[in-house]
């Protein structure tokens, strides 16, 4: 039926059958522009680029965007793209997608996989990947700025585009903020993004209210001794030994200090000491990632994984401690009166029971700084794996999550659903 109505829209007819418009003017539209949106995702996974690298990938977007008649921006907080499309009065919207990829090494076996290598930090040569499903959050933005370009009627006010850059390292976001996003550029009332689920079909998309990723803060903690000979332990003041406290008494704060019906992890990731068997260090150092949703939560943890690093060097008689935290996040939290007019939204455009309920997740999202500049906010998730793929791999137990080398979603039906879905949460939003 759509393809028949489409026909009939672009075939000569009588001047009353061309004031008819299609039953479903978002397919028509995909209809006639899917492949070219298929292309720039294939070519978006075949050329990532690292956090803060993303200079080709923004401006092929600004490309895009441009030649859709958007009044575009370039280099906002460092390589981020913003554009702009005015339709008169009314509200001012924002539809945000992530351009940055991952330092993994593709291992799909797709014929369009990443063969890229960046150089790391320490100067090693890296594989990069999409492997977030950030190529199809930009892709997925193209084509709803080119549905609204294409349609003046779609929507009265105003919509900000936002590329940005550097998800994975929750800068992006607040450097795009720093450089002007909200006063340089029309300011947004409420933001919109999706982002991708490895573990939804196709079709469906996840949403919820209130909590729906986490504060995140990485912790450097450096404990101190006195080094000397394994053999003469008593002549030195273990830094090892303190550490290995350390891990234990961390783990009481979650869970003897902290509210068990908070959600909270403290996780020590990483743990480096000494150089021989035999040898005492002077010296042992930590990496954590902290994990929670409230702000009183995050703060409470802050301060006693402070208070323990103190407490554990103090009992052995060591120098205090260094802690340092860093790469902090805020929880993204959906905004309720929003987030019913999104769910609301994509329920009339896919059907009601292809929108699902979501659990909060304790990964990090950058998107969340938004709610903190004073502007609601929703982030839904679009599943990305057409349901006899997903069944075979559950099956199988082989299901790749978001980071894995093997994970990449059936970009085709996705790409055409996120697009919809993009429209329709728009759309809603503004009423």
């Amino acid at each position: 039926m759509r393809t028949i109505l489409f026909a009939l829209a672009v075939a000569p007819c009588s001047p009353a059958a061309v004031a008819q418009q299609p039953a479903d003017p978002v397919g028509a539209w995909l209809d006639r522009h899917a492949s070219g949106l298929e292309a720039l995702y294939r070519h978006l996974h075949q050329h990532p680029e690292l956090s803060f690298r993303e200079v080709e990938t923004a401006g092929r977007l600004a490309d895009e965007l441009r030649a859709l008649g958007l009044d575009v921006t370039e280099q906002v907080g460092g390589t981020g793209v913003v554009a702009v499309l005015r339709r008169g009065d009314g509200p001012v919207g924002l539809l945000r997608a992530d351009m940055d990829a991952l330092p993994i090494a593709e291992e799909t076996g797709l014929p369009y996989a990443s063969e890229v290598r960046a150089a790391s930090a320490d100067g090693r040569a890296i594989g990069v990947m999409h492997a977030c499903g950030h190529d199809l959050h930009m892709a997925c933005l193209v084509g709803a700025a080119g549905y609204f370009a294409a349609h003046p009627d779609a929507f009265a006010g105003t919509l900000v585009f936002q590329l940005q850059p550097a998800e994975e390292r929750s800068g992006g976001m607040r450097a795009m903020l720093q450089d002007g996003l909200l006063t340089r550029f029309p300011r947004a009332e409420w933001a919109i993004a999706l982002h991708t689920a490895h573990d939804l079909p196709v079709g469906t998309v996840g949403v919820r209210s209130g909590p729906a990723m986490a504060n995140v803060d990485s912790c450097d903690i450096t404990v101190y001794g006195r080094g000397g000979h394994g053999a003469a332990p008593h002549l030195t003041i273990d830094p090892i030994v303190q550490a290995a406290r350390l891990v234990i008494d961390l783990q009481t704060i979650v869970s003897r200090e902290i509210d068990p019906v908070e959600a909270c992890v403290i996780t020590v990731g990483s743990i480096h000491g000494g150089q021989k068997h035999n040898i005492v260090p002077d010296e042992c150092h930590l990496q954590l990632t902290i994990r929670s949703y409230t702000d009183a939560v995050r703060a409470q943890m802050l301060a006693a994984i402070e208070r323990k690093a103190r407490a554990v060097a103090a009992s052995c008689g060591a120098k205090e401690p260094k802690v340092a935290f860093s790469e902090g996040t805020p929880a993204l939290w959906n905004h309720d009166a929003l987030t019913a007019r999104v769910r609301a939204g994509l329920g009339a455009a896919l059907g009601a029971e292809n929108v699902v309920d979501v659990a909060p997740a304790m990964v990090a999202e950058d998107f969340g700084r938004l709610r903190g500049a004073g502007v609601p906010l929703c982030m839904f998730r679009l599943g990305t794996v057409l349901p006899e793929r997903l069944a075979a791999l559950r099956a199988e137990d082989a299901l790749p999550v978001l980071h894995s080398n093997r994970y990449y979603p059936d970009y085709r039906e996705a790409l055409r659903v996120g697009v919809r879905a993009l429209v329709a949460a728009a759309r809603s939003a503004a009423r």
